[in-house]
């Protein structure tokens, strides 16, 4: 199928081909009929990307910041390769969408094939789409209609914030599309509405429409024209829509508003307030988030919780629900706005020039005889047959491009396919890396006869079920940590493992640094206990993150200390036989990112993990100390390390944390055979002795690991 996308690079705007997306629980699937053109949104990515570094620094000032302090701690050569790469991944453009459903996931009930529905789903000829963020088109409303919904939706939840009552003069400021659906509802609410804007064209398209509308021009007072049209008592309420770096815009409003008013801003303005402007009048002031409540919320959108209506009346289905209500009912007319309707073939025609575009609404038309699309892309040809280390990769996230992809790649791995979820990460990170196809089924990978291995790097609550599947398969699997997130979990990949005659490798890439495989040479071989301290500067991650569910992330303890477990195994060669683990706060149980873990080792050696997210970021993200026999070794964030009492002084060199080396290792042992570069019993006794971790906070009492 194809899709649209918005190179941030170079500023070109493409169409390209990628694999058709496979329908999720809790999605349904769409076949795009049309798709509305958001011009500002989209405009503002387009001028981005076609912005020189300069300018794209100036955009985003907070940006350059997190640079800075990334340079600090990582260094620069990293750093900058981090923000070129990160430069370097396009975006898919479009979120009004209006098509034909074609299959819907499980835990879909209000949804059936065939039905025809608005979502905020891509300018792309198939979508997959959270059921939250669906809504049905009722009938004698036409698709190109419907495209309307979300963008409707955003001006509506800006007019519930407003508030506004039957005989109000509302201020509508900016008739671009959302301003001018707003203008429409505000009308059907029964108020008097003001429009301003600089276009004489949207001004008098918001008059035929019943508004109120004066064409701002150089000299013109707007405030003064509000205070005469409300005889001297000022606008109850001003919905801001327009777009503008200038703080005017607020001022202005603030000056137009009655004493108590309120002002609501949906578009982008500049924001610096005089405190004088609302203070003498008490004025309220509110910032519009999206479609509704609902937006953001992984829960909702993402999980397909809904809120209870009673208690939340307006959702963001909700609204796309009142939208289309009012387009069956034309309490809200559309038609006029549509400046241009064109073939998605031909998308040239709307973001060719789309910076001096003076269209209000652009429609993209879909072929309607697209078939539902396959779910593999082929990008190059290439016999793969007959050859050794073929793999096969599953998840195409940052992590993946950033770090896994480069060290495959210098590790001179044959991949032959790419699996994600939406097609087009995958399609993209295989157009950069050469991989050969790209596909949104990756049950196609484990059918494939020419590929040995599978390299997972999906979420970390898929890993199980894909560990276990893949070896199911016969493949041998290395896949990024953790390996799983439960007791269960790990039992039946032990389960699968041992019926499968295959290798297990986890991404524990620590132990694979340069500096910790010198300090383990300097250690020696033998089996003295020692103690090691390790310390994980993490940084904070939003509580609504991923990563913190323990279903779909499994918490950062799970995710991410057992680096640290392993690591400590490495070094003093030893199992972990207990652990206990707690908390910062009064509630332990429920902090799982500022924690303090010790282990203890089979040998005798004793590990501290100190795992903190409230730290600086200005200081080192990893330290390690290792005491051992009078002497003592510190790795610094893995760019220096610091001997005490050995012969030599330590090491420095540019930040290496062991990806390139595992992945080296793990492809001369696929071409040449062997073991696992990291024992099955050790990723085992990391693995279980992370989730032993959890268990022990939330009992408060030590885990004995031969016991779970």
């Amino acid at each position: 199928m194809k899709q649209i996308i918005q190179d941030l690079k170079s500023g070109e705007t493409m169409l390209i081909e990628v694999p058709a997306p496979q329908v999720r629980a809790g999605h349904v699937l769409i076949k795009t009929q049309y798709s509305l053109v958001s011009l500002g949104t989209e405009r503002m990515l387009v001028e981005f990307g076609k912005a020189n570094f300069l300018d794209k620094a100036r955009q985003q000032p907070e940006k350059v910041k997190q640079v800075f302090e990334k340079i600090k701690t990582d260094g620069l050569q990293p750093t900058m390769e981090a923000v070129f790469r990160k430069l370097g991944e396009p975006l898919p453009l479009g979120y009004c969408n209006a098509g034909e459903v074609i299959a819907v996931g499980s835990d879909v009930t209000d949804i059936k094939v065939g039905d025809r529905v608005v979502s905020n789903g891509r300018h792309a000829e198939i979508v997959c789409v959270p059921k939250n963020l669906v809504a049905k088109i009722p009938d004698g409303v036409g698709y190109d209609e419907a495209a309307f919904t979300v963008i409707g939706a955003i001006a509506l939840q800006g007019i519930r914030l407003v508030n506004p009552t039957f005989g109000e003069t509302i201020v509508v400021t900016g008739l671009g599309l959302i301003g001018l659906m707003g203008a429409q509802l505000l009308l059907a609410n029964g108020c008097n509405v003001i429009g301003l804007d600089f276009d004489p064209q949207k001004t008098a398209l918001a008059e035929s429409f019943g508004v109120k509308a004066i064409t701002v021009t150089e000299g013109m007072n707007p405030v003064h024209l509000v205070e005469s049209l409300t005889n001297g008592v000022g606008a109850d309420g001003v919905l801001i829509t327009a777009s503008t770096k200038s703080n005017e815009v607020i001022a202005q409003a603030a000056k137009m508003s009655r004493k108590r008013g309120r002002i609501v801003l949906v578009g982008v303005i500049g924001l610096e307030l005089q405190r004088a402007d609302f203070y003498e009048k008490e004025l309220s002031f509110q910032v519009s988030c999206s479609y509704g409540p609902g937006r953001y919320d992984d829960d909702y959108e993402q999980k397909g919780h809904d809120y209870p209506l009673p208690f939340v009346r307006w959702t963001e289905k909700r609204n796309f629900d009142a939208i289309l209500n009012a387009l069956a009912n034309k309490r809200l007319d559309v038609q006029p706005l549509i400046s241009e309707v064109v073939d998605l073939q031909d998308y040239g025609k709307i973001y060719g020039d789309i910076g001096k575009s003076r269209s209000i609404a652009s429609l993209l038309k879909y072929p309607e005889n697209t078939e539902n699309g396959s779910n593999t892309v082929t990008l190059k040809s290439h016999n793969f047959s007959g050859q050794k280390g073929v793999l096969g990769v599953i998840g195409a996230g940052n992590f993946t491009n950033a770090v896994v992809l480069p060290s495959l790649k210098k590790a001179n791995a044959q991949i032959k396919n790419i699996a994600s979820a939406n097609g087009l990460t995958g399609t993209l990170s295989a157009k950069k890396h050469g991989i050969a196809s790209s596909t949104t089924n990756y049950h196609d990978i484990l059918n494939d006869p020419d590929i040995d291995a599978v390299v997972i790097t999906t979420r970390h609550g898929l890993h199980a079920s894909q560990v276990i599947a893949s070896l199911k398969a016969g493949k041998h699997v290395f896949v990024e940590k953790p390996l799983a997130v439960s007791f269960e979990e790990l039992d039946a990949i032990e389960a699968a493992y041992q019926g499968s005659n295959k290798t297990l490798t986890v991404g524990f890439n620590r132990r694979f640094s340069p500096f910790i495989q010198d300090a383990k040479k300097q250690l020696g071989s033998g089996n003295t206990p020692m103690n090691v301290v390790a310390t994980m500067n993490a940084g904070y991650i939003p509580a609504e993150s991923w990563v913190h569910d323990m279903k779909s992330g499994g918490g950062r303890i799970i995710g991410e200390a057992c680096h640290m477990i392993d690591l400590i195994t490495y070094l003093t060669g030893s199992l972990v036989e207990s652990v206990v683990m707690n908390a910062l706060g009064p509630n332990p149980a429920e902090n799982t990112d500022n924690a303090c873990i010790l282990l203890r080792y089979a040998n005798g050696s004793q590990g501290v993990i100190n795992y903190f997210s409230n730290g600086s970021k200005s200081y080192s993200k990893e330290r390690v100390e290792v005491y051992s026999q009078n002497r003592t070794i510190v790795v610094d964030n893995f760019r220096k390390s610091s001997y005490y009492g050995f012969s030599k002084s330590g090491m420095s060199k540019t930040q290496d944390k062991g990806h390139n080396e595992q992945f080296n290792l793990f492809i001369e042992r696929l071409r040449n055979g062997g073991a696992a570069t990291i024992p099955f019993e050790e990723v085992m006794n990391t693995s279980r002795a992370a989730v032993a971790c959890v268990h022990s906070m939330k009992e408060g009492k030590w885990v004995n690991l031969s016991e779970v």
